[in-house]
């Protein structure tokens, strides 16, 4: 199994209507170690679903993508990146056989995998990956009582900010940007990975 986490950064909230427009990815090993990075911004086909509020989150304006690969031009290259760390030839039309085993993950991934998923559909595109998710914010909710309880400062709240914090990382930038989030979500999986390493069970 690999790890994909990925961050995305959306014209809106619905993805039945706003579409990606920057994709970040990180791709580790079964043992969260970092095969590679990936980052694109993405042209949005409905301009009109460009939304204002989302604009003033991720910074990013429709004038800047104006230049940016279109749809059906970065998933495939999505994917064909994928294989490359892996030292794996792609497929002409389907890499199903060779993603299969990689797993979606991120903060609050349902909603990126939504859009993730929505995008494919769009361009009439197989659906790769695992449909397994891996949530790290399901995963804190559920480890950070059994940190408090052991004596560690574990936070009450769950975003990438106070997650981060919790264990010594932070931001570089102050805005969104969707590599960024998405190689601090991956930072935040592998050091939450070595602490359940060392958690024990009591019967």
């Amino acid at each position: 199994m690999n790890y994909l986490v990925v961050d995305l950064e959306m014209t809106g909230g619905d993805p039945s209507w706003h579409e990606i427009i920057s994709i970040g990815a990180v791709l580790y090993t079964e043992e969260w170690q970092e095969l590679g990075r990936y980052s694109s911004l993405v042209y949005p086909e409905n301009e009109e679903a460009f939304s204002r509020p989302s604009e003033s989150v991720h910074g990013i304006s429709l004038q800047e993508l104006k230049e940016a690969p279109m749809l059906d031009d970065v998933l495939p290259g999505f994917e064909e990146w994928m294989l490359g760390c892996r030292n794996l030839r792609p497929g002409a039309y389907d890499n199903a056989h060779l993603l299969k085993h990689t797993m979606i993950c991120g903060l609050g991934i349902v909603n990126d995998y939504a859009f993730l998923r929505a995008a494919y559909g769009i361009i009439n595109r197989n659906w790769p990956f695992s449909y397994r998710l891996l949530d790290l914010q399901t995963l804190t909710h559920t480890l950070f009582p059994v940190f408090r309880a052991a004596g560690l400062p574990a936070p009450s709240r769950h975003s990438l900010d106070a997650v981060a914090g919790f264990f010594g990382l932070e931001r570089e930038g102050e805005g969104h940007d969707a590599l960024e989030d998405a190689v601090l979500t991956g930072r935040c999986f592998q050091k939450l990975m070595k602490m359940v390493q060392k958690l024990k069970y009591e019967a």
